[in-house]
Parts: structure tokens; C-alpha cells; sequence
């Protein structure tokens, strides 16, 4: 059984260079973030608990693991050079998506969205034809690529695109039209052609947790002894998966499944541990956005209610290591990383007159 490393005590901005200079912690992903303790976990048991500088002999490697910079995902920046995630906008070109759905079904009414966000920092569109709250009923793939297709073929021309799809048929049109990235709910395992699919066109892939395959009961599948662990470990078997089909480990991010198939205290186990997802060699996206979880925190019943909570959640997923987020409330995500990053870094981002 793989063993992992959780860093845990993380500091951020002055205290954590100061901390490492101390010898006193080690550097999270090579970012401004530093952790100073570690929990070693072996046969899912607790092994130890202690400073991460004093890592027992046999474990250096796990520990060194979580210092390094993930590789670039899909030719974009990283998130240690930006000093912030990437933010993917969400486009959702359906009729009965939990949070806009229908808003954005006209071509027109998307393409207008997307330049929107665009404008607004996002670095990348997620463009998405079938809803997978839950509950959801599927939609097969022709009616997913007569959704998806002419506006992934738009956006395509000034912008990256992910098609979020669980069908290789729409994997394999949406990369045609000039997509870069396969957005999958269920981690390639939907449908039997996926992996082929994404092999075959070398492009990156976003692999997420969810139990079971289907939208529509994973609700009922939401039972863990250890949410986090037993996330990583799904993690790391489709990885493994991936790269036996021929993508490459440096083509791939991976997604802890916020609100697909976890109730509210999975959630927000998954959130405060997202660190243990580091020791996986993969830039780690969070997509938080708008769930449930944050209505019933927040007392905001609609989701299009949920912005001020969504971004508080973000900045959380961010000041845990994540290399990107999936959101729908752009503008206001990258204002509010914009703000995190000169609060714990001393130093705004842009010139700022006096």
C-alpha cells in the first residue's frame, strides 16, 4: 500500500521565508508557502507526527516531493511564477446547470460570457454541455457536441479552452475544434475510449474524484473513513491508469471533487487537508465555486447568490496549495487573489499610486 506525506502548519509570505531560512520549515511547491510540521501516514494509519526538518530516514523523498514546482499544465504558467492559480472561468452551455443553466445555451449569449471572463484575467475556459449536479440526467454525446462545438471553436481562436466532458466522442470533437484540455468528472473512467482519446491527442487532462460514475446517484455513494486519504489514493491509482495508457504524468492535474459525492463535512475536510494531494507530482485544481455547501454556510439559498462565500473559498483552496481554480465569478476571484497574494507577500501585484 503507497504511503503519504500531509505537510501540515503551513505559513505563508514573510513568515514562511523566515521559517525556511530558520531551518525551521521546508517551501510548499517551491511558492511563497512554507510547512513546518508533517504527518506520515503508512497501511492508512498515522505512522507519525513531527517537524518536517526532521523527517526519519526512508521518507526524505516524500517530504522533497511537496518542495518542488509542479511542471507547467497546458503551457500556461505555473502558479509559483504567478504568485497566484491559474483561474479557470466556467462556461456552462446548458439548459439545467445547477447554477446558470440556460443563460448561456445561445452561442451568442456564451461567446459574449467567455469574452467576459477573458476580460476579467481568467486564463482559461472551461466550456461544458452536460450538467453533472446531482441528479443530473445524462445527454449523450451528439447532443453535447452540437452545444459545445461552435463556441469552443470561437473561444479556441484567442484563448485556451478545456471541454468538461465524460465522453470520448466530445473529447475527440472539442480537441478537433481546438480545445487543449479534457475536463473529466470522472477521471477517464466513464467511457472506455477516454483514455485512448487523450493519449492519442497528447493534450492535458484534469482528473476528478467522484464515487461511481454517474452524477445521479453519487450522492448516495458519499461514505469515507478518511476523506482525504481515500482521495489520494483514487488519485494516484488513475494516475497510474494514465500513465500506462501513455499520458504522461507532466499532462496531467487533478481535482479533489468538491461537492461530487461528499456532504458538507467531506467538503470541508478536503479543503482544510488539500495539501496531502501536493505529494502527487500534479498541479492540484479546486472547484468550489458556488456548491451547496457554501449556500448552507452562508445562508445564500441561490446559488448565484454564493459569490462572497465562493471567493472565500478560493482563497482558502489557495492558501493550501492549489495550482488552479474552476469559477464562475471571475472578476471577483481575481481581485480577491490579487489582495491575498500582496497581503501575505508584502508587495502589490500592480503599481499602485500613492
Amino acid at each position: 500500500m503507497p504511503r503519504w506525506v500531509e505537510p501540515i502548519g503551513l505559513l505563508h509570505g514573510r513568515a514562511a521565508f523566515a521559517a525556511v531560512a530558520a531551518g525551521a520549515a521546508l517551501p510548499l511547491e517551491g511558492g511563497a508557502a512554507a510547512f513546518t510540521l508533517v504527518r506520515l501516514i503508512e497501511d492508512g494509519a498515522i505512522a507519525g507526527l513531527m517537524p518536517a526538518v526532521e523527517t526519519p530516514e526512508g521518507w526524505q523523498e516524500e517530504v522533497l516531493a511537496l518542495t518542488r514546482t509542479p511542471l507547467p499544465f497546458a503551457g500556461l504558467p505555473d502558479a509559483a511564477s504567478l504568485g497566484r492559480p491559474l483561474v479557470m472561468g466556467v462556461l456552462n452551455v446548458t439548459p439545467d446547470s445547477f447554477s446558470d443553466g440556460g443563460r448561456h445555451l445561445d452561442p451568442r449569449a456564451a461567446l459574449m460570457a467567455a469574452d467576459a471572463m477573458l476580460e476579467a484575467g481568467a486564463d482559461m475556459i472551461d466550456v461544458g454541455g452536460e450538467s453533472t449536479r446531482p441528479g443530473a440526467p445524462p445527454v449523450d454525446a451528439e447532443t453535447e457536441i452540437a452545444r459545445v462545438l461552435p463556441v469552443i471553436r470561437e473561444i479556441a481562436k484567442n484563448a485556451p479552452v478545456s471541454v468538461d466532458t465524460r465522453h470520448a466522442a466530445t473529447m475527440r470533437a472539442a480537441l478537433d475544434a481546438g480545445a487543449e484540455v479534457v475536463n473529466d468528472v470522472t477521471a477517464l473512467r466513464h467511457d472506455p475510449g477516454a483514455l485512448g482519446v487523450v493519449a492519442e491527442a497528447g493534450c492535458s487532462v484534469v482528473l476528478m474524484h467522484m464515487p461511481g460514475t454517474d452524477p445521479a446517484t453519487m450522492q448516495d455513494r458519499a461514505r469515507y473513513e478518511d476523506v482525504a486519504l481515500e482521495v489520494t489514493r483514487f488519485l494516484a491509482a488513475r494516475i497510474a491508469a494514465c500513465e500506462a495508457a501513455g499520458i504522461p504524468r507532466h499532462r496531467i492535474a487533478v481535482d479533489p471533487g468538491i461537492g461530487f459525492g461528499k456532504t458538507m463535512d467531506h467538503n470541508l475536510e478536503l479543503l482544510d487537508r488539500l495539501p496531502i494531494l501536493l505529494g502527487l507530482g500534479c498541479p492540484v485544481l479546486v472547484g468550489a465555486s458556488r456548491k451547496r455547501f457554501i449556500g448552507t454556510l452562508s445562508g445564500a439559498a441561490a446559488p448565484r447568490d454564493r459569490m462572497a462565500g465562493s471567493v472565500g473559498v478560493a482563497i482558502a483552496a489557495a492558501s493550501r496549495g492549489a495550482s488552479m481554480l474552476r469559477v464562475h465569478d471571475v472578476a471577483e476571484t481575481v481581485a480577491a487573489l490579487r489582495l491575498w497574494r500582496a497581503s501575505v507577500a508584502g508587495a502589490p501585484q500592480v503599481p499602485v499610486e500613492a
